[in-house]
């Protein structure tokens, strides 16, 4: 078989990721070949630069990676992407910008270490940005009811609208609320009934201060904080935090949900480099995810 080509599409203007290169090395890709300021306009060539140099079962062996700071822009880059192959000629490809679908898939597999999500009621903090709504999609898949929360009911809304409609059947409901949530009132709200949160919110801003946290109701088994940056999201929880027993629940910070993460990050780089038409989008991730923490 001939060696091992990733080529990592960034969008951002300037640098592709060096800590993306770095997981694709470790991963085993033997070359990667990096791109800054991808766009949906200027993909193609570099699309039918690893399609037609390979055929057969070497197309294998060429893998594209699509990553950037701005989720939305790589989103639009991978559809144009798929766009590109016909037939059997293509190569796989990964979406994981700004590590939005493998950090969510380890936050939502370290949740169903703890809860049967089935049934189960799930708050996700800051659930309209690009982890939010992952986190969303993926506890929906698993059968959860989901309470997406945001400071915007407009957004909530639509997000949810979105996912519902992605899945069939599922059941994400919007949640408006402020900044940060203190005891009683809107905490008592978010959390009545939830079995486990989920923060996804932005570095340095307090979703969950400690007391609340605290308050919540016993139903309340699993607390996890995206936000490796102080102030973190949900008081009370340090980054390094793993399956920790704090405040009366099960916590995960950022670094502790982080080593997970990696592992999902670089399977899902072997796993391109398996055939040429695997298109690991979140679905796929998080399917992989749940085999990853299984072993």
């Amino acid at each position: 078989m001939p060696p091992k080509v990733l080529l990592q599409l960034d969008t951002d203007a300037v640098f592709a990721s060096s800590f993306d290169a770095i997981v694709a090395a470790d991963a085993g890709a033997e070359h990667v070949l990096q791109y800054a300021g991808v766009t949906p306009e200027n993909v193609t060539p570099l699309v039918h630069g690893a399609m037609f140099t390979r055929g057969g079962k070497d197309l294998a062996s060429t893998a594209i990676f699509i990553g950037g700071s701005d989720v939305t822009a790589a989103e639009r880059v991978f559809e144009q992407v798929r766009a590109c192959f016909f037939g059997p000629v293509r190569v796989s490809v990964m979406l994981d910008a700004n590590g939005c679908n493998t950090t969510a898939a380890a936050a939502v597999v370290a949740a169903a270490k703890h809860v049967t999500l089935s049934g189960a009621a799930v708050a996700v903090l800051a659930g309209t940005g690009p982890v939010g709504r992952r986190v969303a999609e993926m506890c929906a898949i698993e059968g959860a009811e989901v309470k997406l929360a945001s400071r915007s009911l407009e957004k909530a809304m639509q997000a949810a609208k979105e996912v519902n409609e992605r899945l069939a059947g599922s059941s994400v409901r919007p949640s408006v609320r402020g900044c940060q949530v203190n005891r009683g009132g809107d905490s008592e709200d978010l959390f009545r009934s939830c079995d486990a949160v989920i923060a996804c919110g932005a570095a340095g801003v307090v979703l969950v201060d400690a007391q609340s946290l605290a308050y919540a109701p016993d139903s309340l088994r699993v607390a996890i904080d995206l936000n490796a940056v102080p102030p973190l999201g949900i008081g009370g929880i340090s980054a390094t935090d793993k399956a920790a027993e704090k405040l009366g629940r099960i916590v995960y910070g950022a670094i502790g949900v982080g080593g997970l993460k990696m592992k999902i990050h670089r399977r899902a780089i072997q796993e391109a480099f398996e055939s040429n038409d695997k298109l690991l989008d979140v679905a796929e991730i998080f399917r992989l995810a749940k085999i990853v923490a299984s072993e």
